[in-house]
């Protein structure tokens, strides 16, 4: 498991990406490293509110990669939550 958590990060897709970006993920990826699946959910939220209040704006092929990143081990279901969630959130900045 600890290779997954890691490998991530040399995803050659992420290699455009500005560091402070990248610096926001790794530490949402060490925060999320052993937190039961049923909290997971809550985490992207706190991780979007986290983006939004630091000015951080992710595109949307940007987010489609780190969604399919960090999302690959998760369950069907638990994919088409976080989708859910990523449109919900796309929604609501727009309206800002």
């Amino acid at each position: 498991m600890e290779q997954t958590q890691t490998s991530w990060r040399n995803d050659p897709r992420l290699k455009g990406m500005d560091p402070k970006k990248l610096d926001l993920l790794v530490s949402f990826s060490n925060r999320i490293a052993h937190m039961p699946k049923n909290e997971l959910l809550g985490a992207f939220m706190e991780l979007n509110q986290e983006t939004m209040k630091q000015g951080i704006q992710f595109s949307d092929q940007e987010t489609a990669v780190i969604a399919e990143i960090l999302t690959g081990h998760l369950s069907e279901s638990d994919k088409k939550k976080l989708e859910t969630l990523r449109l919900l959130s796309r929604k609501l900045s727009r309206k800002k």
